[in-house]
């Protein structure tokens, strides 16, 4: 029955969705004001970024030394930031991190942005929180936007960030992943293990057409 929901409202639905993010968007979330350009993910509909912001809320951030890795729209790292956070967003897509950088100066927040393909181009650090909204679906992406949905045919994705992070934490660091029922888990816990890290699901969120979970990272 689920199934036939999803396929009904994804037929209704994605044609309407297509146009309206066909061009530049503003999106407003409490007191943060935000520019959503075509090839950036936008929060407002999508769970996922909604979902791992609620979860961030939750958190004691004030003076945390703090990473949103894959930051696209900002949206996380903004909220942070207004925390008293010393936040740090990356992006792999060049026009994510123009209009991170536009909307974290709009919003009076000072952030450190930095163009990467996840750690390549951060400085070696430990963070205390990490927070990542990773592309989980399997194929390789062609364009800036594709980034924000496809992590490889093979998971690379994936494998590359478990493999990098052991560098960028510390004994008490937290890191925290949002996922979705579309995705291959078994993979990606597969990816996680082979680096010494497993996934513990701290909150699961059911919408109309998927579900998401949000993942602690914690070493073996």
């Amino acid at each position: 029955m689920r199934t036939a929901i999803k396929n009904i409202v994804g037929f209704t639905y994605k044609p309407f969705l297509e146009k309206y993010l066909s061009k530049k968007r503003i999106y407003t979330y409490q007191n943060i004001k935000l520019q959503i350009p075509p090839e950036v993910f936008h929060p407002g509909f999508f769970t996922s970024t909604q979902l791992l912001l609620q979860y961030v809320q939750k958190l004691n951030l004030r003076g945390k030394n703090f990473l949103e890795l894959g930051a696209g729209n900002g949206l996380i790292s903004i909220y942070s930031a207004k925390q008293e956070a010393k936040v740090t967003a990356s992006d792999i897509n060049p026009i994510a991190i123009d209009f991170l950088k536009i909307n974290s100066l709009e919003n009076k927040t000072r952030i450190n942005i930095i163009l990467s393909d996840l750690f390549e181009n951060i400085p070696l650090q430990a963070f205390d929180i990490i927070a990542v909204n990773p592309p989980y679906y399997k194929k390789d992406p062609q364009s800036p936007l594709d980034h924000a949905w496809y992590c490889g045919e093979n998971g690379d994705f994936f494998f590359d960030l478990f493999r990098q992070l052991p560098r960028y934490i510390h004994t008490d660091s937290e890191v925290y992943m949002v996922l979705c029922d579309g995705c291959d888990l078994e993979m990606i816990e597969k990816a996680a293990g082979q680096s010494g890290f497993k996934l513990i699901c701290v909150q699961i969120k059911q919408s109309l057409i998927e579900k998401n979970f949000i993942y602690k990272i914690e070493k073996r």
